[in-house]
């Protein structure tokens, strides 16, 4: 793998009212390879919606440098290419749609590129299949629900083609119904269609299937491992006000009970293959 992502020793203040400043990342350095899935998590005002919009150049470091495919962020001219490479997810679908009906939705950030009209209509019903709504093409947005809206959302920027898709806690709005559609989809985008994914998430549960999880809090990032890692039981994630999710917590109840459970069991079903 090569990296698509390099921080390097980025620094970031907020401005306030007086003459002091909010440092809302300090000296962080990532790497973040192509094809990788990266789950990253931390206590609210961690930074990591911070350090979301440095990737894509929506906020630019006070200190260090970020470089997207080799652009750096602070480049004016290079922005252009690296928001076609990075593409953004916020937590509110319904501020990212725009149109009156799903497939409009989805082609209107290819005709504000100007792609010629043939190949936006391939790009939306390729976009509109990967993310299961092809079927709801003329429904107006508004009648979805909130998964499917936040399906619709992340339709619109695979349209795009980017090569990497950062999620700012997609499902935090959604039921257990719509994360589960949402978790899926983004699953496809990175297994099946090789796209970089960095997934911003509060619910721990999520972040079983990452290849890497980032840990971060007051602006560092101060753990970094595979969910099996960071789940171990060794590190204090409850000092962070970070929840263990229910079944690694009860693997280590169990290890700590003396059963010898490999590191690489995770979920329900390696636990009960293991256990049978």
């Amino acid at each position: 793998m090569s990296a698509i992502i390099k921080l390097q020793n980025v620094t970031f203040d907020y401005p306030s009212g007086d003459v002091k400043q909010i440092r809302a990342l300090e000296s962080l350095s990532l790497t973040i390879e192509e094809g990788e899935y990266i789950a990253l998590i931390g206590p609210n005002g961690s930074g990591k919606s911070t350090l979301a919009r440095h990737l894509n150049a929506i906020l630019l470091p006070t200190a260090g440098e970020v470089r997207v495919d080799g652009f750096l962020t602070t480049r004016e001219e290079h922005r252009w290419e690296i928001r076609r490479r990075v593409g953004m997810v916020f937590q509110n679908p319904d501020n990212q749609i725009v149109a009156t009906t799903v497939e409009e939705d989805v082609a209107f950030g290819l005709e504000n590129l100007g792609v010629e009209t043939p190949v936006i209509a391939r790009r939306v019903a390729e976009a509109l299949e990967m993310v299961g709504l092809q079927s709801l093409r003329n429904h107006a947005p508004h009648l979805l629900s909130g998964g499917q809206k936040q399906r619709l959302a992340i339709a619109g920027v695979i349209a795009m083609r980017p090569r990497c898709l950062v999620l700012d806690e997609p499902t935090a709005m959604l039921d257990p119904r719509g994360r589960r559609e949402v978790l899926e989809t983004v699953m496809k985008m990175n297994r099946q269609e090789g796209i970089t994914v960095v997934h911003i998430t509060h619910f721990m549960e999520e972040i079983l299937e990452a290849d890497r999880v980032i840990v971060m809090d007051r602006g560092k990032i101060v753990h970094q491992g595979t969910p099996a890692e960071i789940f171990s039981g060794e590190l204090d994630l409850y000092s962070l006000g970070l929840e263990v999710p229910i079944i690694p917590k009860l693997i280590q109840m169990l290890r700590s009970g003396g059963l010898n459970i490999p590191a690489g069991v995770l979920n329900v079903d390696e636990l009960v293959n293991f256990l049978c």
